[in-house]
C-alpha cells in the first residue's frame, strides 16, 4: 500500500474520531446546562416557598398572640354566632373568631345590616324577584364588611409585627427545617449551609460550614419582601457539593468519551506500527538489494579468475598465478566479512552472541586499530591523528567487539568523506570523572538532524544523494550500538550537514 494511501485512510479515521469527540463533548456540556439550570429552578422555588411560610408563620404567631390577650364575654359571642346564622352568612363572618377587630366592626354595622331584609319591592316586581334582589345585596355587602376586616386585620398584622427586632422574628431551627422539607420536594438532598443577614448586611444567623468564598454555589432570598426595606432580611444558601451533583448526570457519557479516546490512541498507535514496519520492510528491501550488489561483485571477480585459469589459450606466468590466487583469497575474505556481520547481528538478535568480557587498555587497543587503517585513509588521500590522552584507559570489555567498533566508525568516516576536501579523520580519548570518553570525528559529508534518531537502526543507511560509491547492508553503526550497549556503555552521535560528524563513546572505568 503506498505511504499517501495510507495517510488518506489516517486523515479520514483521525477526522471520524474528533468529530465523534467534539459530538460527545457537546452532548455533556448541554446536559450539565440542563441540569444547573433544573437544579437553579428548583432552590429558586424551595427558597420562595421558604420565604412564604416564613411570613405566614410569622402571621400566625401574631394572630395566636392577640387571640391570648383578647378576653370577650360569652353572651356576646353567641348572640354573635346566632346573629350570623339569622343572616345566613354561615362560616364567612367567623374568619377571626375571638378578635377585637370583629367586634369592632360589627358594632358599627348592625344597626345597618337588618335594613337589607325589609326592602320593599318594587311595583311591577313579584314579591320572589325583590327577596332575591335584597338577598344578593345583603351577600354582597356582606362580602365587603368581610373584605374590609380582613384588610385591617392584615394590614395592622404586617406593621405591628415588623416593628419586632428582626432576630425575634425568625425562628432559625423552624427555618432550617422549612428549607429542607422544600428542597427535599423539588427533588434536592444536598448537604447546604445558610446565613441569614438583616437590611444593613448584618449577619443575624451562619452555619458553622458555611462557604462565603463559593459563590457560584450560593444562592440569595429575600425575607418578608412585604416588608418596608429597611425591615426585610436575605437568606443566603450554599450547597458546597452542586458541582459534583450536577457533573454527575455525565457519568455515563464521559466512560464513553474515555473509550472513544483510547480507541483513537490505539489508532495512532497502529498507524505508527504501520509507518515502522513500511519503513522496515523498505529497509530490508534495500539491505537484499545491497548485499546482493555486494555479493555480485566479488562473485563476479572469482568467476572472472576461475575462468582464466581454466582457459588453456591464455598463458599462465608466474605473476599471472600470483595475482589471480590474490584476486580469489581477497574476493573470498570480503564476501565472507559480509557474512560475518550478517551473521552477528542474527546472533545478537537471538541472545545467543559470544561476548567474553576482559580488562583491556582502550588506549592500546586503539592504537594498533589506528596503525592498521592509516594506510587506508592515505590512500583515499586524507590524514587520520590520535589523541590518546586519557590517563586511565582500563575498561571492561570484549578486545574484538571493541576492535570492531572503533574500526566500523573510523570506515564510516572514509566511506562518507568528501570529494572536494582531503579526508581529516581524529581519534581521541580523556576521562570524564569514571568515565572513558572516546571521540571519533571526521569532516565527512554529515547527516542531517532528522536522521540523526535513525542511523542506528538496522537496514538504515543515509541517503548521500549522487554518491552511489558508498558500499554496505546498514548493519554497522546498529552493530555498534550493540556492542557498546553490553559494555554497559553509550554512544551518541554530533553532525552538521557538509561539515562532518563526530560519535561519542563513553564506558566505564574500572575502579
Amino acid at each position: 500500500m503506498k505511504r499517501s494511501t495510507i495517510w488518506l485512510i489516517s486523515l479520514v479515521i483521525g477526522i471520524s474520531f474528533f468529530g465523534l469527540l467534539f459530538l460527545q463533548g457537546r452532548i455533556i456540556e448541554a446536559m450539565v446546562k440542563m441540569r444547573k439550570e433544573q437544579f437553579d429552578e428548583s432552590v429558586f422555588r424551595a427558597l420562595d416557598q421558604t420565604s412564604r411560610d416564613l411570613e405566614r408563620n410569622e402571621t400566625f404567631r401574631y394572630l395566636e398572640s392577640v387571640a391570648e390577650q383578647t378576653r370577650f364575654d360569652t353572651g356576646q359571642l353567641e348572640e354573635t354566632a346566632s346573629l350570623q346564622q339569622q343572616m345566613i352568612l354561615g362560616d364567612t363572618m367567623q374568619v377571626l373568631p375571638g378578635t377585637s377587630f370583629r367586634i369592632q366592626n360589627m358594632a358599627k354595622r348592625s344597626a345597618a345590616l337588618p335594613k337589607a331584609l325589609t326592602l320593599h319591592p318594587a311595583k311591577g316586581t313579584s314579591s320572589i324577584d325583590a327577596a332575591n334582589q335584597r338577598f344578593q345585596e345583603f351577600v354582597k355587602n356582606a362580602y365587603l364588611y368581610q373584605k374590609g376586616v380582613l384588610d385591617e386585620v392584615i394590614y395592622t398584622i404586617l406593621y405591628s409585627a415588623s416593628d419586632k427586632d428582626f432576630r425575634e422574628r425568625i425562628d432559625f431551627r423552624l427555618l432550617d427545617t422549612e428549607l429542607r422539607n422544600e428542597l427535599e420536594a423539588g427533588g434536592i438532598r444536598l448537604d447546604y449551609h445558610f446565613t441569614v443577614l438583616d437590611s444593613e448586611g448584618v449577619e443575624v444567623f451562619r452555619c458553622e460550614d458555611y462557604d462565603s468564598t463559593g459563590s457560584d454555589y450560593s444562592y440569595t432570598q429575600t425575607l418578608f419582601r412585604n416588608d418596608p426595606s429597611q425591615k426585610m432580611g436575605v437568606l443566603r444558601v450554599h450547597f458546597p457539593q452542586m458541582n459534583s451533583y450536577i457533573m454527575g448526570v455525565a457519568k455515563m457519557i464521559i466512560p464513553s468519551t474515555a473509550f472513544t479516546l483510547v480507541l483513537f490512541l490505539t489508532f495512532c498507535l497502529t498507524v505508527w506500527l504501520i509507518f515502522r514496519q513500511k519503513r522496515d520492510t523498505e529497509m530490508k528491501n534495500d539491505f537484499i538489494n545491497n548485499m546482493t550488489h555486494e555479493f555480485k561483485t566479488p562473485i563476479a571477480s572469482i568467476s572472472l579468475a576461475a575462468q582464466m585459469l581454466n582457459d588453456s589459450s591464455i598463458k599462465k606466468t608466474d605473476a599471472m598465478m600470483d595475482n589471480l590466487s590474490r584476486v580469489i583469497v581477497n574476493e573470498t575474505k570480503r564476501m565472507q566479512l559480509q557474512v560475518e556481520k550478517v551473521l552477528q547481528m542474527s546472533l545478537y538478535d537471538r541472545q545467543n552472541i559470544r561476548f567474553n568480557e576482559k580488562e583491556v587498555d582502550a588506549n592500546a587497543i586503539i592504537d594498533d586499530v589506528v596503525n592498521t587503517f592509516s594506510l587506508k585513509v592515505q590512500q583515499s588521500g586524507g590524514a587520520l591523528e590520535q589523541h590518546l590522552d586519557a590517563e586511565d584507559s582500563i575498561v571492561f570489555a570484549d578486545e574484538m567487539h571493541f576492535t570492531n567498533v572503533i574500526y566500523n566508525l573510523m570506515d564510516n568516516a572514509v566511506k562518507y568523506r568528501r570529494d572536494d576536501v582531503p579526508l581529516r579523520l581524529t581519534v581521541s580519548t580523556a576521562n570524564q570523572g569514571n568515565r572513558l570518553i572516546i571521540h571519533v570525528e571526521d569532516n565527512g559529508i554529515g547527516i542531517r538532524k532528522d536522521e540523526l534518531n535513525r542511523i542506528f537502526n538496522r537496514f538504515y543507511r543515509v541517503h548521500t544523494g549522487n554518491k552511489h560509491n558508498v558500499k554496505g547492508f546498514g548493519l554497522g553503526l546498529a552493530y555498534v550500538k550493540k556492542m557498546v550497549e553490553l559494555m554497559h556503555g553509550s554512544i551518541k552521535a554530533e553532525s552538521e550537514l557538509g561539515v562532518g560528524t563526530k560519535f561519542i563513546i563513553a564506558l566505564p572505568l574500572i575502579e
